[in-house]
């Protein structure tokens, strides 16, 4: 996936700009960002549960899109199932996402998204599920 693809896919008023999530590396097999703990703790100053979801979700997003322009230049990949544990905390620093493919299809892709502490230690650990479909005229 192009820079420019990148940018289109994550817009700078999007989600993924006001997390504060800087992404790294984009292919059809893996997809590696970072997010600052600060900023998104929930209230006792840990690294709120669903700040990793987005960054999860969001790796493993654009992995999928970097895959369906393999099967289909004018598709789309959308989530339709996120499942995530969270194993450690983080009260600050960065923590690292990467997106790994488990299964890349022609209807659905799916990845495996580990996020990392700057000790590499675990953080969480996520599966995303994302359907191909064929992009809708508007």
């Amino acid at each position: 996936m192009s820079d420019a693809d990148v940018a289109a896919a994550a817009p700078s008023d999007g989600l993924i700009a006001r997390m504060g999530i800087t992404i790294v590396e984009v292919t059809a097999d893996t997809a590696v960002g970072t997010m600052p703990v600060a900023g998104n703790t929930q209230p006792y100053g840990l690294l709120h549960g669903g700040a990793s979801a987005v960054l999860a979700e969001s790796l493993g997003s654009l992995a999928a899109m970097a895959h369906v322009a393999t099967v289909d230049p004018e598709g789309i990949a959308v989530g339709v199932d996120l499942s995530i544990t969270h194993v450690r905390s983080a009260r600050s620093g960065v923590v690292t996402g990467t997106a790994t493919a488990i299964h890349r299809g022609r209807t659905v892709a799916v990845y495996g998204v580990r996020i990392v502490n700057e000790r590499g230690e675990i953080v969480s650990e996520a599966r995303l599920t994302c359907a191909i479909r064929a992009r809708r005229a508007t």
